[in-house]
């Protein structure tokens, strides 16, 4: 056993060195599934318990986006001599890293590949995790005259505190926070009692800590989990939370897309019901890769189809518009651009846009942001353990996210794409929706009472 254990161990130190050293990555996008082991009729053979139950419940059928990548192909592009990243069965893709980028060339030749793109190279200075923690402070402020403490504005504005009032705080809905990192999440005392069931890192699996990487997913999970009465209330305080790591904030490449898809479909797996993600993109190191406007139609960016195809799956997507509003691109971020999905932009507690909070519409017209929530000074919990307040969509996505999982789960019998309409229909714009506000200010307790029409 001590023998077996020693191989695991020197396998996964090789890998991880093996990683460390390749130079590029490459997406390689397949024709078909051709060679496919599996069959339609026989769904739970490659699909989990969690996604056929979730799939049965909203009368969604299961089709070729589900089979998985075929793994005879997915041997062949292996056999060239490139090491296997992530594999994406909704869009038929096969993610590859090598540190001869002629190989690219030798992948393309097969026949059943339809394209291959270069996705990521190494940045110069090398760097791909992280080595240290922010020290914790740990310092709790109550707040006596309010139960959401200073988080209490941004779920009145949307009257979603009614919804807890009348018990729906988020019990037995699970949320996927993808992100970039969730510091100290860990360790922080006021977070402890958030109902983590598990995390993974599809950046660097093999040695980055997620709770040593970014803070971004740490403020981002407090907008909705924190269940410190007097001290912080989030918007699903009562939820379960799966951590998972796509961002990689040492660099700005496509192959981050590629980690986004591997996540979603792993959410699929697990039983997640709504994700947030706080992450957008429209400018790359290779700037050959940025994207202009007419790109902004739901389906250009590999992220964007991802998006579009989850609520056929079940699931339901709250993602942030994007912080752009006062820079030259100001246009929303795929995946916000996507089909079925919330589009979140950021107001401030009095309901005004936040200036920063980027626009619509889509390329092909359609209304985008959906809705807007707070954005502007959200109250969120820091690297060091301590309440504080930050900017940006990043952290009206995630108060909204909350929101639309205590929704659901006072709506059981919906759709996600019946509770996206519910959740537009609900804005203080909806009559007039436009491209800066969306929707509107949602009001949760409108929605849930017009579910009962």
């Amino acid at each position: 056993m001590k023998k077996v254990l020693l191989l695991s161990v020197l396998a996964l130190l090789a890998s991880a060195v093996m990683a460390q050293q390749e130079t590029f990555k490459f997406r390689v996008t397949l024709k078909d599934k051709g060679e496919t082991t599996y069959s339609l009729k026989r769904p739970a053979k490659f699909l989990s318990k969690a996604a056929l139950e979730r799939r049965k419940r909203q009368d969604l059928p299961v089709d070729s986006t589900d089979l998985p990548v075929c793994q005879s192909y997915v041997q062949r592009i292996a056999a060239t001599g490139v090491r296997i990243v992530v594999q994406g069965k909704w869009n038929n893709f096969v993610t590859v890293a090598t540190n001869d980028s002629l190989l690219a060339g030798e992948i393309a030749a097969l026949p059943f590949v339809k394209e291959v793109e270069q996705v990521w190279k190494r940045p110069a200075d090398g760097r791909y995790k992280s080595d240290r923690r922010t020290p914790l402070e740990n310092r709790v402020l109550l707040h006596p005259d309010s139960l959401y403490g200073t988080a209490v504005t941004q779920i009145q504005l949307s009257n979603a505190h009614k919804l807890h009032e009348a018990g729906f705080r988020g019990q037995g809905m699970t949320i996927g926070v993808i992100d970039a990192g969730f510091h100290n999440v860990d360790s922080i005392l006021s977070m402890q009692n958030i109902r983590i069931l598990g995390t993974r890192d599809f950046v660097c699996p093999e040695e980055a800590d997620i709770y040593a990487e970014s803070d971004h997913g740490l403020g981002v999970l407090s907008c909705i989990g924190m269940n410190r009465p007097n001290e912080m209330v989030g918007t699903a305080p009562e939820a379960s939370f799966w951590l998972l790591r796509s961002e990689d904030e040492y660099s700005e490449n496509l192959v981050e897309q590629d980690y986004w898809c591997a996540a979603v479909e792993f959410a699929d797996s697990v039983g997640v019901d709504v994700l947030n993600t706080s992450l957008g993109y429209y400018e790359f190191d290779d700037k050959s890769k940025n994207y202009e406007f007419r790109h902004l139609d739901g389906h250009y960016a590999l992220m964007s189809r991802q998006a579009s195809l989850i609520a056929d799956k079940g699931m339901l997507l709250v993602c942030s518009a994007g912080n752009a509003g006062m820079g030259p691109w100001k246009k929303i971020t795929p995946p916000g651009d996507a089909d079925n999905v919330v589009t979140v932009g950021a107001v401030a507690r009095n309901g005004r846009l936040a200036p920063f909070s980027s626009i619509g519409n889509t390329a092909d017209g359609r209304v985008k942001p959906d809705v807007v929530a707070v954005g502007l000074a959200s109250s969120v919990v820091r690297a060091n353990g301590n309440q504080g307040y930050a900017s940006g969509t990043s952290f009206s996505s995630p108060i909204m996210c909350g929101m639309v999982a205590c929704l659901w789960q006072a709506c059981p019998k919906l759709t996600a794409k019946e509770i996206i309409e519910l959740v537009r229909r609900s804005g203080n714009r909806a009559e007039y929706p436009d491209n800066i506000y969306g929707y509107g200010i949602p009001d949760m307790w409108k929605a849930y009472e017009m579910s009962k029409e």
